[in-house]
């Protein structure tokens, strides 16, 4: 006899499943050109007014850099990404992945950094220390649209909505196996199911959104004008630049240098012939 107050196994993965779907179905779209199914659960305008607070605070809190004629080439760089993408979904009767983005750009004084971002919504930053890396407009323009595919696929509210599905996942796994996650995490000191996330599917997962950035910013800075051969350039110096210190790829959320610079070449003549540059109409 059941009491009240309980479920068995049968009926908790009942639910869940049920519970799961109900989120899930409804809220599978496809990545722009690459087609590559994705989850969305989280609403993309709650993100973007997230990432808009957190870029002020950025500029109030970070030093910027006083480099005028840096930050304006950024901006003129940015600015011809923005409409390339912007006339390429609109010529193939699609809807702008970035109909709704408040486009901004910071140069952040920091030579350290070998990094550039782009929050959701279009808020990009680039530190001087990547300057180092491109080298020359086109260098630039090769790390830029790598960042700005990230916002235009929505890499961000892809993430979000996962790891919302793991963490509710995790817990009921949790509650079904009697609190065995939780019991031997008390015991040893080990997250063994954060360490399971992290190698076996939050890594491999960033690899592969990593993987369409590349393969999307090079779609972007050839709609642009830009020489992408370039981008091949970029991640030798920045293999270069790692000394040998690189981690192994399954430990990176990032593709290795090698697999990057392999990908890129195998990209690149293909997308020279099917994305020319768009030439502007009047």
């Amino acid at each position: 006899m059941k009491s009240n107050n309980n479920i068995n196994r049968r009926e908790f993965l009942g639910y869940f499943g049920c519970c799961a779907c109900g989120l899930m179905i409804p809220s599978c779209t496809n990545a722009p050109i690459t087609d590559r199914r994705q989850l969305k659960l989280i609403p993309e305008s709650t993100l973007n007014r997230q990432a808009a607070q957190l870029y002020e605070r950025v500029k109030a809190k970070t030093k910027l850099s006083d480099d005028k004629k840096q930050l304006e080439e950024i901006k003129e760089i940015g600015s011809k990404i923005e409409e390339s993408v912007s006339s390429y979904f609109d010529s193939a009767g699609k809807k702008d992945p970035t109909y709704n983005f408040q486009w901004e750009y910071i140069l952040v004084d920091n030579d350290k950094i070998k990094n550039a971002w782009c929050m959701p919504g279009g808020k990009i930053a680039v530190y001087t220390g990547i300057l180092d890396i491109t080298k020359n407009k086109d260098g630039l323009a090769a790390v830029m649209g790598h960042e700005i595919a990230h916002a235009v696929a929505k890499h961000s509210v892809e993430r979000a909505s996962r790891a919302l599905i793991l963490n509710v996942g995790t817990a009921a796994v949790d509650i079904f196996t009697g609190g065995a996650i939780s019991n031997t995490q008390r015991t040893t000191g080990v997250d063994v199911a954060g360490m399971l996330r992290t190698f076996g599917i939050d890594n491999p997962f960033g690899r592969k959104q990593e993987s369409e950035a590349d393969y999307l910013g090079l779609i972007f800075s050839s709609l642009a004008g830009y020489d992408i051969r370039e981008s091949v350039k970029i991640w030798e110096r920045m293999k270069e630049s790692y000394k040998g210190q690189e981690p192994p790829e399954w430990m990176s959320t990032h593709p290795s240098s090698d697999r990057r610079i392999l990908s890129l070449k195998k990209w690149i003549p293909e997308i020279i012939i099917k994305y020319p540059p768009i030439k502007k109409i009047g």
